[in-house]
């Protein structure tokens, strides 16, 4: 990670309350055929069992960790870690040690420009909870028509980070980018995205993460054209029920809540994105 700081922009694609074994079985059958160009995906513990303390875990540098861990002094890749939290002042191996109480802040003191595109509540900054996590960020963004109960939520948020980027001056397009984006189309509700749905389910949260997956192509095409390579961390926040156990929802520790998908990876201009349909 001490490789990529500093030598290209890095964006945070956080697909919100996306369960595992959906994004495996779309995997497995073909159906997100942008984000499988980028490896398969890895079975991690979420951080968090709803989005609050998810994303506290996440900007400390606490980012989902691979299913089999037992221990955190054995976390595997490590991307971010807090200076001066033990270790004996020391950071894991390859892992960005950063200053300050985020990493979104520490990567801010290296030069980036960090910006961040909200999505569910707790981003929109309508309230006071809703103003802590754009509060991390030098710039953040949240309109209607990016909330979980538009249909059009993802398509709606890629035209506003492309258009952005597209008006760029010359001296920002100098600076590097790392970029926090939440995607809620696959929140509550998604049964619109299975016609005649009236409610939701496995069935119309997998017909989400399809929907998010072409609008993650237009990103990637548009974000390598406009700024060249860049790397990629794109994982889900927290699973959610659907009826399971008796269980709805999230907020509750159930292995579908508690079990995510995680991958990083680089993008690059070449990658001929927009072919895959």
């Amino acid at each position: 990670m001490n490789e990529v700081v500093g030598s290209c922009d890095i964006l945070f694609v956080c697909l919100d309350t996306l369960r595992y074994d959906v994004a495996k079985e779309e995997q497995e059958r073909g159906n997100t055929p942008v984000l499988n160009r980028y490896g398969v995906w890895t079975a991690c513990q979420a951080p968090g069992n709803f989005t609050y303390p998810s994303h506290h875990a996440m900007f400390s540098g606490f980012l989902p960790c691979e299913l089999e861990t037992r221990s955190i002094l054995k976390r595997k890749n490590m991307l971010f870690f807090p200076k001066n939290i033990g270790l004996g002042k020391k950071g894991p191996e390859g892992a960005f040690v950063f200053e300050g109480g985020t990493f979104v802040e520490g990567l801010r003191r290296v030069g980036y420009r960090t910006c961040c595109v909200g999505g569910v509540a707790f981003f929109d900054k309508r309230s006071d909870i809703g103003r802590v996590f754009p509060n991390l960020f030098e710039e953040s963004y949240w309109y209607p028509a990016f909330g979980c109960a538009v249909k059009e939520s993802t398509t709606n948020q890629v035209d506003f980070i492309l258009k952005k980027l597209e008006n760029m001056g010359n001296s920002e397009k100098k600076q590097p980018i790392f970029l926090y984006l939440n995607v809620d189309a696959i929140h509550y509700p998604n049964a619109f995205y299975v016609e005649g749905e009236k409610h939701d389910s496995v069935k119309t949260h997998a017909a989400a993460l399809r929907y998010v997956d072409k609008e993650l192509g237009r990103l990637f095409e548009g974000w390598t054209r406009l700024r060249g390579k860049s790397f990629v961390i794109c994982t889900s926040d927290h699973g959610t029920c659907y009826g399971e156990d008796g269980c709805e929802f999230h907020g509750i520790n159930h292995p579908m809540v508690n079990t995510i998908p995680y991958k990083h990876f680089f993008i690059k201009s070449d990658d001929n994105l927009l072919a895959i349909q």
